[in-house]
C-alpha cells in the first residue's frame, strides 16, 4: 500500500518517539524566535538580524537585518549595509550564531 501523505506533503509520524523528536525540534526553533543571530554565508558576507521564521528548505527570514562584508585587501572594514527584511537561502548558510541573552535584559512574556 502506498504511503499516506499529509496536505503539506509530509509523511505521518511512524511512532511516538518520532513525534517527541519533532516536538523537541519545534520547541528549539520556537525558543529562537525574535532572538538576534549572525548568519555566515558561503560568499563571505555576514547578516545580523532578528530571527523571524524558517521553512523546510532551511531558508531563514531575518528582520532588521544588516549586512557585513568580509574585509579583504580591496575592501577595508566598512559600515554595515541596512537590509531590513532579508531571506537567506538555506544552501548558502555556512554557520548560524545566536546571541546570548544578557542577565540584565528585561524578560518579556
Amino acid at each position: 500500500m502506498a504511503a499516506v501523505l499529509e496536505e503539506n506533503g509530509c509523511s505521518p509520524p511512524a511512532g511516538d518517539s518520532d513525534v517527541e523528536a519533532g516536538d523537541g525540534a519545534r520547541h528549539k526553533l520556537e525558543s529562537l524566535l525574535n532572538r538576534n543571530m549572525r548568519i555566515e554565508m558561503t560568499d563571505g558576507r555576514s547578516l545580523i538580524g532578528c530571527f523571524l521564521c524558517t521553512d523546510r528548505d532551511c531558508n531563514v527570514i531575518l528582520g532588521s537585518a544588516q549586512e557585513f562584508l568580509r574585509p579583504s585587501d580591496s575592501f577595508p572594514v566598512r559600515e554595515p549595509r541596512v537590509l531590513g527584511l532579508a531571506m537567506v537561502p538555506g544552501h548558502h548558510i555556512v554557520s548560524i550564531q545566536v546571541e546570548l541573552e544578557s542577565v540584565a535584559s528585561p524578560q518579556y512574556l
